[in-house]
Formats: structure tokens, sequence, C-alpha cells
């Protein structure tokens, strides 16, 4: 097998008769979906999302990917394609284009309906070219087949890319639930014409690939959410993702059956679904859907709220909801809470948070761990091992998952037959060449993390983060002084405050003569330039601070020119 290597150089021109794929997001990771295809000097980009912070990156938004490979060659894209529309896929859409606005954004009808209403958000009018499965375009020198894939969200799209230097399977995020609640397959048929015709690469989805067997179908959950409605005493609140059409279809027929209105909280719900009503996607019937500025006027054991906050989002309506800062909704000890989605990797704890929160108000919380209230939408072992059989690539790359699902897919493509020095293990930035039918590493690209925070794009850095952690787990210490602009010598101060770093100020009087002491020092031996001044005050404060309490605070001087 092929693995990356820290020590990769920037990689050569790419070979005339080559495909040159480099990701920019999604590997080793579970999110940020990017990857850029190159052949005959021009570019065709495939999905284009964001990855959600984890507590060690506080205040940040959302996490982009790095544009900086493409962004001197933004007119040699010939399109971007994306798979589907989870955020993951399509978020950071809106960045790329305000660097080129008329990038064509080709995907499904829900994909792009969903994704033209996250750009009118942004102000920004796309070239939108829909496509369905069955579909064959051509890009420039890329020529796309579109085949239908199921998903946890409708219209998903895999894409089989031909150029002269060979075809490529990309898979998108894919399962093969048998009893889609759509009732659309997974195109299987269509993979295997393609292996017939010969797969130079194969790229799929690993985020399962440590889980045996099969995926449970959508329809095993039906049962469990009719009980959950049967037992809620009151009011029942579902927290899914706000792309899962088909919960949200499931949801709804429970409500129908057991005679419960229902109502849509949080933005991305409200627009999501009805975006998805709209195109025909959810059927919705008007009678039964009230609005949240009416909910006193519907007894609680005949509502069901729909909201986001699946995953803890310390902003979604479920979160505020635990946290009793909701506006319109606060939960009581006879609501039922129903939480139906799976864990995204790294979110454990904020989900916990929320249940605990949720519990604490007396709420009755349904969670994955205590009943089956959600299925992955993602192919485990069994299913991509019956897609590695049917489709005998001639090169296999893992792509969508943290480092041990792309591991333990590869292990899953060599037990089936793929050569192992044709497995391609990359990560994110690493340029994978196929040339002559073999695919390898031969170098890498920036390919860091973009922070959104707030307005800023790309503002923070990660001296910045680290900033941000010392301030939230060890607070911070100012010193003002007053300094001679002549002399250096101290002529005011110092004046010691803390704030988060577990000292009271009136304890700072036990350095104050320590700290003239050096500053007199300093000014004895010519110091006067305020750097090195800043420095003999942290050298001197953050010693007896670590000496006295064993804590690193940060420490900020603050030196004034009298």
């Amino acid at each position: 097998m092929s693995h990356p290597h820290p020590e990769l150089s920037t990689p050569p021109p790419p070979a005339a008769n080559g495909l040159r794929i480099v990701a920019l997001g999604g590997l080793g990771e579970i999110g940020r979906n990017m990857t850029v295809f190159e052949h005959a000097g021009r570019l065709l980009v495939v999905d284009c999302g964001v990855l959600f912070p984890e507590t060690e990156q506080p205040g940040i938004d959302l996490i982009l990917p790095d544009f900086e490979y493409i962004r001197d060659r933004l007119d040699d894209i010939e399109a971007v394609i994306l798979t589907h529309g989870h955020e993951d896929h399509i978020g950071a859409v809106p960045y790329l284009l305000r660097e080129r606005p008329d990038i064509p954004l080709v995907g499904s009808r829900l994909t792009l309906a969903l994704l033209a209403a996250k750009l009118q958000e942004h102000r920004i009018r796309p070239v939108l070219r829909e496509v369905k499965e069955g579909d064959r375009h051509g890009y420039g020198p890329f020529d796309v087949e579109f085949l239908a894939v199921n998903h946890s969200i409708p219209d998903a799209l895999a894409l089989a890319i031909r150029t002269p230097a060979g075809l490529v399977l990309a898979t998108g995020d894919f399962k093969m639930d048998q009893l889609p609640l759509d009732g659309r397959l997974t195109d299987l048929p269509g993979f295997a014409r393609l292996g017939a015709e010969g797969i130079d690469l194969l790229m799929s989805d690993s985020t399962n690939a440590e889980v045996p067997g099969f995926v449970t179908s959508e329809r095993a959950i039906g049962p469990v959410v009719d009980e959950v409605f049967r037992t809620a005493e009151e009011r029942l609140i579902v927290a899914c993702f706000a792309s899962h059409v088909h919960r949200v279809q499931q949801v709804l027929d429970a409500a129908v059956a057991n005679g419960r209105k229902v109502c849509f909280v949080g933005r991305s719900m409200v627009r999501n679904m009805g975006v998805a009503r709209e195109l025909g996607y959810l059927d919705v019937p008007d009678e039964i859907m009230v609005d949240v500025k009416d909910l006193d006027t519907v007894p609680p054991d005949e509502l069901v709220l729909i909201c986001t906050g699946s995953q803890g989002e310390p902003m979604s309506a479920l979160s505020r909801m635990a946290a009793r800062d909701h506006q319109q909704i606060r939960i009581t000890e006879r609501d039922t809470v129903m939480l139906a989605s799976s864990l995204i990797p790294g979110n454990e704890t904020s989900v916990n948070r929320v249940i605990n929160g949720l519990t604490r108000w007396g709420a009755r919380v349904v969670h994955k761990g205590n009943a089956l209230v959600h299925v992955s939408g993602h192919a485990s072992a069994g299913e991509l091992l019956y897609v590695l059989n049917m489709t005998k690539p001639g090169n296999f790359m893992p792509i969508h998952g943290e480092w041990r699902h792309l591991r333990a897919h590869a292990k899953l493509a060599a037990q089936t037959g793929v050569p192992e020095e044709n497995i391609v293990i990359a990560e994110d930035g690493v340029v994978v060449d196929l040339v002559d039918g073999q695919a390898k590493i031969v170098g890498a690209v920036p390919a860091g993390y973009v922070y959104v925070d707030g307005l800023s794009v790309g503002e923070v850095t990660e001296t910045s983060l680290k900033d941000r952690r010392i301030l939230g787990e060890e607070g911070f210490v100012s010193i003002v002084v007053g300094i001679d602009s002549t002399s250096g010598k101290l002529v005011a101060g110092p004046e010691i405050h803390a704030r988060g770093a577990g000292i009271v100020n009136e304890d700072f009087d036990a350095i104050i003569d320590r700290l003239e002491d050096a500053l007199r020092d300093a000014a004895a031996n010519g110091v006067n330039d305020h750097h090195q001044i800043n420095q003999v005050i942290r050298r001197t404060v953050g010693k007896w601070v670590s000496d006295n309490y064993r804590r690193r605070p940060m420490i900020i001087p603050v030196v004034v020119e009298v």
C-alpha cells in the first residue's frame, strides 16, 4: 500500500496522459469533502463542503477547504459537481463562488435547490446545471456519467469520470438499502457495467468500513418511531439533520397517524423542509402544520416539534432548549425528546451535554443508545466488499473517513484481490496521479484548515486558536506600567489584574516588589525597548504564577510611555 509521508515534496508537472487527483478535504476527517481532478490542464471539482469545529477550536463557526491550490487556476475549472446536498459536501460553495461567481454548479434537483437557498442568503446568483441519474455530460476533457446511490438524503449521485487516462468511479456517500423509503436503489447494475468496462480507480466512501455486515433498512425505524409517539405523555420533540428528508417524512407520517400537529423549528430545518416540500420530496398535509408563533394554541399532547441540534451544535434549537435559552420552547418533565440521528465522530461530548441538560429538566430522552431511532447513511463493510467484488477496480483509494476508516477500507480492498501496491491511502493535500493504469502518490500541496469566525474567513490562525485555548483554560493576567520614555525607568505602577486565572488581585501584592526590582535592573542595563520590557514583565510574573499556583495564564503587559 502507498502511504503519505511528511517529507513529500511539491509534485512534478502532471503527465500529459495522466489524471491528477488532489483531495483538499475529506481524507482523514469526516467533513470538508472536496476533490480536484486535473487532466489536459483543466480542472473538475467534486464537492465543496465544510467541517464543523470541535471543542479545541473555540469561537469557530465553520472550517473550509484551503482553496490556495486552485486560487490561481479558477478559470481552469470546468465545473463543480456536487454528489448530494449535505453540508459537508456543499457548505463551502458560497466561499468558493466569492473567488469566481460564474463557476457552473452541477447536481441533482434537490441538491441544487438546497444549495440555491443557501446561496440566496449569501446574495449570490449561481450558474446551476441540473442532472439526474442516467445522464452523461462532458465538462471539458472530462466525460461524466451520473449514477443513483441511496443515502440519508434523496437524489444522491455517484460519478463515473472518464478521461483518456482511464475511468474513475467515485461513489460519493452511499449505502445499499434494499427497501429505501423513496424506492430509489443504489445502481448496482450500473456499477457492474462499469466494472465490466474496466474501472482504473475506485474512490469509495469509507465511513462505516469498520462496521461489519449491512446497514439496517430505514423502514426498520418506522415501528420504533410509532412506539415513541404512542408512549409520549405530552409534547414530542424530534431532533434530526436538517437535510434528512426521509426521517422527517417518517415523523410526519407518524404525526398524521397519531393525530398530532407538526412545527418545524430552526432556520435550516424550516428552509430545507420548505425546499423539499416545494419540490415534492416531502409530503406534508397542510392541516397538520403549525407556525412556531402559534404553539400555545395547540395542546401539548397534540404537538410534535421537528428541530435541529441532533449533534449538540451550541446554537441549535435543541441545545438552546436544553439550556433553557429558547425564546418559545421550555422543556418540561412531561416532554419526550427523540434524537433521530447517529453521532458524528467528535460530537460525543456535545450530544451528551444536551442529553443531560434535557434530562435535568425531567424530559424523557430517546436516542440511538437506547432505541433504534436512526440508521447510518453509509455502507457497512459487507456492502463495501460487495461493491469491490462487483467493480474489480485496477486501483483503489478510500475516501470520506478518518484514518481508521480509510485503513479498514484499504484492508477490505486487499482481501478482495486489489494488489497492495495499487491501494493508495492519501490524506488532504496528497497528490495522486493515475498514469498508464497505475495510481501512485507523487507529492503534496498545502491543504490546511481555513476558519470562518463571524464575518472573517481565513483570518483566524492556529496561533489565534492557541491563544483562545489558553484564555479559556488558564485565564489572563494584565500588568500596566508607566515607563519614562528616555531612561526606561518605572514611573507608575505596576498595576496587576487577573481574570479566569484563579488568582485574586490582592495576591499580586507579593510580586510587586520583585517586578519593580526586575524593571529597575533592566533600566540600569539600558533596556528601554518596548518588546524587551514586555519580556521582562512576562518572565517575572509568569514564573511567580507558575511557582505559586502551577498555572500558565496568558501574561499581557501594557507599557505606557510617560
